[in-house]
């Protein structure tokens, strides 16, 4: 078992025991603990009461963050030359159709985080299929990264869209931002993932669904977060 760090040590002595926060209270705590040397991640971890075997239990969604998360993203459009301009009006750092498809099926090289594509374009993209898949950056309508709009969708992900998906064990786990914003925005945008994980809440969950929520910032202990 890894031994932690004195500074983790430290936070973690500043968490009380079977003690419940309440989530601005749990901001505060985590803005209050001693610091990394660099600007690290704030996040929610979330076990879901759900049995994610079973196809009515399913928990997957998406939200636009209110305040960002703090980073911007390298997106990259495939689309038809119609689409080019509102593509790059919008932000993205990669545009365009066969040209750019045969450049990474040469290369297998993706310098992209994420990636959109018009409904008429899956077709052409079969020739990078399996590059775009073994790097998690298959288009795919269930993430919302295949749509005729990219310019809104463009837009929306570099203002902070997220989408999220339990994983086996039905858990979430989700970047909320940074803990250099400010307690208000951390807390503002944290209360809008959550709001969005209720309203994902699959036909088949009985019972408790939000088992125990969990804030945490980079390298630091988790914060139990009280939620109703």
């Amino acid at each position: 078992m890894p031994k932690h760090g004195k500074r983790y040590l430290k936070a973690k002595t500043m968490v009380e025991a079977g003690k419940l926060y309440e989530p601005a209270e749990a901001m505060a705590l985590l803005k209050s603990m001693p610091p990394t040397k660099f600007d690290g991640s704030v996040e929610v971890h979330i076990r879901l009461g759900v049995d994610v075997k079973q196809a009515n239990q399913q928990v997957r969604g998406s939200i636009v963050l209110p305040q960002g998360l703090g980073k911007t993203k390298r997106i990259a459009v495939f689309c038809g030359e119609d689409k080019v301009p509102e593509a790059q009006a919008a932000g993205a750092v990669l545009v365009g159709g066969e040209e750019l498809i045969k450049e990474i099926q040469s290369t297998g090289k993706c310098d992209f985080d994420i990636a959109l594509a018009t409904p008429g374009m899956m077709k052409q993209l079969a020739p990078i299929a399996k590059i775009l898949g073994q790097k998690g950056l298959m288009p795919n309508p269930k993430t919302e990264t295949i749509t005729p709009e990219v310019g809104r969708a463009v837009e929306n992900l570099n203002k902070g869209k997220v989408n999220f998906k339990a994983d086996d064990s039905g858990n979430l786990h989700q970047m909320i931002g940074r803990i250099s914003f400010d307690e208000a925005k951390l807390l503002e945008n944290f209360n809008a993932f959550v709001e969005a994980v209720k309203r994902a809440r699959p036909s088949g969950a009985k019972g408790t669904y939000l088992f125990k929520v969990t804030l945490l910032s980079s390298m630091g202990p988790g914060v139990p977060v009280k939620v109703s």
